[in-house]
């Protein structure tokens, strides 16, 4: 018997907690698995972590939360509700009510009957805004497909459903939430990943918290990715061509000058070409050597789990999931108080 649990990440969505709850045992009362829902309260400063205190008092043996200290963003938010999930199917979605979650039953349907471990959400007909929202969600996906080799028509919907034994093998940092499916690919086969057409409303209460602001993180994060992706396994290649070019352009010019110098007796001391050469030898070793060890530290330190995104103020309500994990079970580095 499989069961689910549903993540959603909430901020400042105090209008739209309890609708949402609604919404979500109406659709639940179709699933045929045990199911949870878990809201994290990322820090919100408006009456959400009341809303939450309710929909958890209303329906315990379902509903659970987890409360972050403070705002640290929508992946963290996720990854704190991803450790608290129990169920063997995971599904996320968005707290703005945009998403529909009448479409989590019938994904979590094709994800077991195909045997898939991770089916994507695609908002082919979207209720936001041209300019500000659809333009650039169209052009990101398009880049992020152009630059991970992972294709899907949208990265950034958050209404997907993964298979949970693979999805906790993977951990978010930044903002890598929308790259989830090219992480996803790093620890199963690409066919094992499809996407499937969802419904998509306009938002009516609360404020969209994207924008033009989030591109230069994004970017960043998929620099990141690509170098995960392509020289995870191996990074001394990334590093190593990078240093080995500057090295070799330092060194070719260095023996062209010393051949002026040996050669032709010409005075190479003042001309500006000699620092450079110098300066590329120099990148290049640092490039080399540094690069590698700095980043493979970095990698092993979160790896090992010695550092947390988010950090747990408390959780309310009972496990769910119908006994998909023990009812006594922490999340890790938390603190839990009943």
């Amino acid at each position: 018997m499989h069961s689910l649990s549903l993540v959603v990440p909430l901020h400042d969505e105090e209008d739209n907690v309890l609708p949402l709850t609604t919404q979500v045992q109406a659709a639940m009362a179709a699933s045929p698995w045990p199911w949870q829902l878990i809201l994290v309260d990322d820090g919100s400063r408006d009456r959400t972590l009341e809303r939450i205190r309710e929909a958890v008092a209303s329906s315990p043996r379902h509903v659970r939360a987890v409360i972050l200290r403070r705002n640290f963003g929508q992946t963290a938010a996720m990854q704190a509700g991803i450790d608290a999930a129990r169920g063997s199917v995971i599904a996320t979605m968005d707290g703005d009510l945009q998403n529909n979650p009448h479409d989590i039953v019938r994904m979590v349907r094709r994800l077991l009957d195909e045997d898939l471990d991770l089916l994507a959400g695609w908002r082919h007909e979207r209720k936001d805004g041209f300019w500000l929202r659809r333009l650039p969600s169209k052009l990101a996906n398009r880049l992020i497909a152009l630059v991970t080799g992972v294709r899907l028509h949208d990265h950034g919907c958050s209404l997907k459903v993964y298979r949970g034994a693979v999805l906790r093998q993977v951990r978010l940092y930044g903002e890598m939430h929308r790259f989830i499916p090219t992480w996803m690919a790093t620890v199963t086969a690409p066919e094992r990943i499809r996407e499937e057409q969802v419904s998509h409303f306009p938002r009516i209460h609360g404020r969209s918290k994207y924008g033009l602001s989030r591109t230069f993180k994004v970017l960043l994060d998929l620099l990141s990715m690509y170098f995960f992706v392509r020289f995870r396994a191996s990074p001394g290649h990334f590093f190593g061509r990078i240093g080995l070019a500057c090295g070799f352009a330092g060194m070719a010019a260095l023996g062209w000058l010393a051949w002026l110098k040996l050669g032709e007796g010409a005075a190479i001391a003042s001309r500006p070409l000699l620092l450079l050469a110098v300066l590329l030898v120099v990148i290049g070793v640092q490039f080399v050597c540094t690069g590698i060890v700095t980043e493979m530290l970095a990698r092993t330190y979160f790896e090992a789990g010695a550092a947390r995104t988010y950090l747990v103020r408390e959780t309310l309500g009972g496990p769910g999931g119908g006994g998909a994990g023990s009812a006594g079970q922490r999340l890790p580095g938390s603190v839990e108080r009943r």
